[in-house]
Formats: C-alpha cells, sequence, structure tokens
C-alpha cells in the first residue's frame, strides 16, 4: 500500500483496450488513483470525457519501447498491470513483446514499483506451444527480469461482450448455418466471462507479499471451440449443421476466418494459429488463493450476450466510428456483424431543445416526416407477417417515456431534450434500433441519427443489403425534414381530453 496510508497509485497499461477499458472502470469504482499509459493520450482522454471528472484518472504518455517514456509514466507509481501486446501489428510481433516487457520490467524496478500484475495465456509449458502461447509466458518471464515481484494470471477465452473472442465466435455462428469442423475445433479451453478475469486483476493488488507467481484461472466448464459455438446458437435460437472433417489445417482455416471476418483478420488469424493447443487450468492454486468463483459456459455466454444489448443502448455508435477514421462504405459501416448508418446535419441558431424537439414528436399521428407512404407498407407488411405494424401509433402525440410504443418501435432510452433511442419491434431476421441524439454545437445544435441492425444469420445480411439503398434514402430525408422543422416548428398538435 501507499506509505500515507492512502489508496496506492495504480499504473495501467492498454486502458485503451479491452480488457483494460474494463479495468479501468473497475479501478476508478474502488477509489484507486489510477494513471492510465498510452502511446496517444489525445486518443485515450477523448474516450475519458464522458467519465466523472473526479480527478482519479490521469493520462500520461508512455511507449513501451521508448524508456524515457516509460521512466516519467512509471514514477511515483505503487502497483502496475501490464496489459499490452503487439499482436495486431505487422512483423515478428513476439520479439516487439519480449523487449517491450524487458524495459517495462526494468522502469518498474527503477521506479521503486513493488508489483507488476499481467494478463498471459494459458498452455503447458512443456508442449510445443504456437507461437502467441509462447509469447504470452515468454513475457511474463522478460516483467520479472528487472526484480519486480509478478503476479501473472493466464487464461484462456475470454467471453463478453465485444471481446474477440466472443466477436469471433459470434460471427462465425450467426453468419454460417453449416460449419466444416477440423479436429483442432475440438480441443479443449476454459472460457472465462470478463467479469470474473477483473475480478481477479483487482485482487491481484491486495494479494499478500511473497505469494506472487503464476495463477491459472478459468470458468467452470472445459468445452471446446465447437461446443461453445453450439451454446451460442442454443441461447440464441438458432439451428447450426457442425460437420467434422479430418483435414483443413489451422493455417487455411486462418485464411478462411480473414475472409469471413474481415474486421479481426489479422489478430483472428494469430489466434487461430494457436487453437492446437489445450488452455485448460491444470493448477488451482488460484481457487485456494482468491475467494472467486467464475461463472460456467451457459452463464458467461448469457452475460456476455445480456451485456452486449446494455452496452449498445448506452452507447452512440456515430462516436465509435469517429474514433476508427469514419469508414463509411455501401450497406454501413460494420462493428463484427453489426451493420450501422450512421449521419448527422448541423442546424444553425437552433438551441438544443428546439432542435430536439421534432424528434420528441415523431411518430404516430405526426409521421416520420419523410416518405410516409413507404413507412406505411411497411407497417402493412409487418400485419400480413404477423407483426404490430403501424397500428400502435404512441401514446401522446408530445411526450415520451421509456417503454412507450411507437408505431412498430419500442422506447429503449430517452432524455428529454437530448436522447431517443428506439428498439424494432416489427418482424425482422434480425434486432434493429433507431437512435436520434441532439448536442450543442456552436451557435447552434447538432443532430444525430444513427441505424443498427443485428442480423440473425445470411437472411438478416440480405434483408439489410437488399433494402439498404431503400434506408439511406428514407433516413437523409427524415434527417433533412427534422432539421428544417426545428428551424421552423409546426403548432403544437391537439392533445385528447381524457375521456
Amino acid at each position: 500500500m501507499a506509505d500515507d496510508g492512502s489508496r496506492e497509485t495504480i499504473l495501467l497499461t492498454g486502458a485503451s483496450g479491452y480488457v483494460g477499458g474494463r479495468l479501468l472502470t473497475a479501478l476508478t469504482a474502488a477509489g484507486y488513483p489510477v494513471r492510465a499509459m498510452a502511446r496517444k493520450p489525445e486518443f485515450l482522454e477523448s474516450r475519458l470525457q464522458a467519465a466523472p471528472d473526479d480527478g482519479t484518472v490521469t493520462v500520461v504518455q508512455g511507449d513501451c519501447l521508448d524508456m524515457d517514456s516509460l521512466r516519467r509514466a512509471a514514477a511515483g507509481a505503487d502497483t502496475a498491470f501490464y496489459l499490452v501486446h503487439s499482436m495486431g501489428a505487422s512483423g515478428d510481433f513476439a520479439d516487439t513483446d519480449r523487449q517491450a516487457a524487458l524495459n517495462f520490467g526494468l522502469a518498474a524496478q527503477q521506479a521503486g514499483i513493488r508489483r507488476i500484475i499481467y494478463l498471459g495465456g494459458l498452455g503447458d509449458s512443456e508442449e510445443s506451444l504456437s507461437k502467441h502461447l509462447q509469447s504470452r509466458h515468454e513475457t511474463g518471464e522478460a516483467l520479472k527480469s528487472g526484480g519486480v515481484p509478478v503476479v501473472e494470471f493466464r487464461a484462456s477465452i475470454i467471453l463478453g461482450s465485444g471481446s474477440l473472442s466472443f466477436e469471433l465466435i459470434r460471427a462465425l455462428v450467426e453468419r454460417l448455418p453449416a460449419m466444416i469442423c477440423p479436429s483442432w475445433v475440438r480441443v479443449k479451453a476454459q472460457p472465462i466471462h470478463i467479469q470474473d478475469v477483473i475480478q481477479y486483476l483487482l485482487a491481484g493488488i491486495e494479494l499478500p507479499s511473497g505469494q506472487e507467481g503464476i495463477y491459472e484461472i478459468g470458468g467452470q466448464d472445459a468445452v471446446s471451440y465447437q461446443e461453445i459455438m453450439e451454446e451460442y446458437a442454443r441461447q440464441r435460437g438458432l439451428k447450426r449443421m457442425m460437420i467434422p472433417v479430418p483435414v483443413l489445417t489451422p493455417y487455411l482455416s486462418a485464411l478462411w476466418l480473414g475472409l469471413t471476418t474481415p474486421l479481426y483478420a489479422r489478430i483472428g488469424r494469430k489466434l487461430i494459429l494457436s487453437i492446437r493447443n489445450p488452455t485448460v487450468v491444470r493448477d488451482n492454486r488460484a481457487a485456494s488463493a482468491f475467494p472467486i468463483r467464475p461463472a460456467g459456459l451457459s452463464e458467461s455466454i448469457r452475460r456476455a450476450m445480456c451485456n452486449e444489448d446494455s452496452r449498445f443502448a448506452a452507447t452512440r455508435w456515430s462516436d465509435a466510428i469517429s474514433s476508427t477514421g469514419k469508414q463509411r462504405a455501401w450497406g454501413g459501416t460494420r462493428f463484427g456483424t453489426r451493420l450501422v448508418d450512421t449521419r448527422s446535419i448541423q442546424v444553425d441558431g437552433v438551441l438544443q431543445g428546439a432542435a430536439f424537439r421534432p424528434i420528441r414528436r415523431i411518430g404516430g399521428d405526426n409521421g416520420w416526416y419523410y416518405g410516409d407512404w413507404l413507412w406505411r407498407t411497411r407497417g402493412f407488411l409487418d400485419l400480413l407477417a404477423g407483426g404490430a405494424g403501424m397500428r400502435r401509433g404512441r401514446r401522446n402525440p408530445e411526450d415520451l417515456v421509456v417503454g412507450d410504443t411507437l408505431d412498430f418501435w419500442r422506447v429503449e432510452a430517452y432524455e428529454p431534450n437530448r436522447r431517443l433511442l428506439l428498439a424494432a419491434e416489427m418482424k425482422l431476421p434480425g434486432r434493429a434500433w433507431l437512435e436520434f441524439e441532439v448536442k450543442p454545437s456552436g451557435s447552434g445544435s447538432v443532430i444525430h441519427q444513427t441505424a443498427v441492425f443485428d442480423p440473425v444469420g445470411l437472411l438478416g445480411l440480405l434483408y439489410w443489403y437488399g433494402i439498404y439503398p431503400l434506408h439511406r434514402r428514407v433516413f437523409r430525408g427524415m434527417l433533412r425534414e427534422i432539421a428544417k422543422r426545428s428551424v421552423k416548428p409546426e403548432p403544437s398538435p391537439a392533445i385528447p381530453m381524457a375521456g
């Protein structure tokens, strides 16, 4: 602990990554002062702007291949988390990771850091490990070379909303009604949910001195990748055929994966090449050292799917697009299997409340401002398919609350004068959301509009791409009309008196 009796200062690397971002939230919630190190501080700072400014998080510049920056970042820290790797880079990632860990271990020793906590990978060191798993083990050894005690947690597949492994599994199961499964797909792993990983990492801070070492962590179930995909399909209500074959090498499979999940091609190929090794817990010391009981496979997937929905409902996807360079393409922008169409418009001289007024009134008798006959046609087709159609209208022409029906949508989130999130309840081969958000901008406001579709299987993809040209026209026209009505608002509609 810190010498003055206060909570110790934590140096966190990888805060912009998946595990690091979750850990940063948990550390601040636990009251730890956190120094988040990033190669590009401006990128991390922009992601933290929405968080409360309580002074517990400081962003510092640091690069594990630059000793001077490491020394500056580490000065005054008590415990350091090492959650960086170079798998997404081209070239020899193992050499880069080894050098980065050697530098970090030395900088931690020079700064007087008492402990390094590292998240590595499971795998029997006595076996011939894949390059990925061997590099994870070598990184742990390199961190120790500086003399600072290291708590090394070794995990298998991490399941959670947005995790690479979960999204890869999700993409394969959602897109392919039949999958060829070579023998390596039946190799055992021990998946663990992200929340359980975070609990272990937090517990590593308070582990008594002298108990540092390697701790293997995993969920309750040792299962194959095929069993994970089958469980995901079961919970999603998808029927998938798994066809076992004796051939098809991991290398060829990795090339195929790059075609079916292009967002993760580079990292995904390296992960697939490591699947030949079982990644299960062989040493149960973690069970006695930490009061943590991880979830099993079924619960982990259930949590991931549930949390994915919660995370999505709370996230503005246009922000996520801007963080990746606003990549636009015909058919929208991809996030794993999720498809996104986002656009915005500036309205000068219009305050936030006025700009939001047409959004608050949308639907029902007020209409959808553009192509109403198209909306009515879609509602009629929905009725024919057994859905709600447009007949539900809206409860009140002026006011909305969470849970209100709005034609064939339902209000999922509502912040007056700022944000409206609608979840689709029409018959669809997938899930859909429509979000509006208004923010002050200069002397006026900017209106963001985001449509998101989460397809189920090939039918869902065909649906999205088949009607995207029409969607694009309708959504563009609707946003323009919202902007016009915010400048010259129509009279408020009459509200029926209660009988």
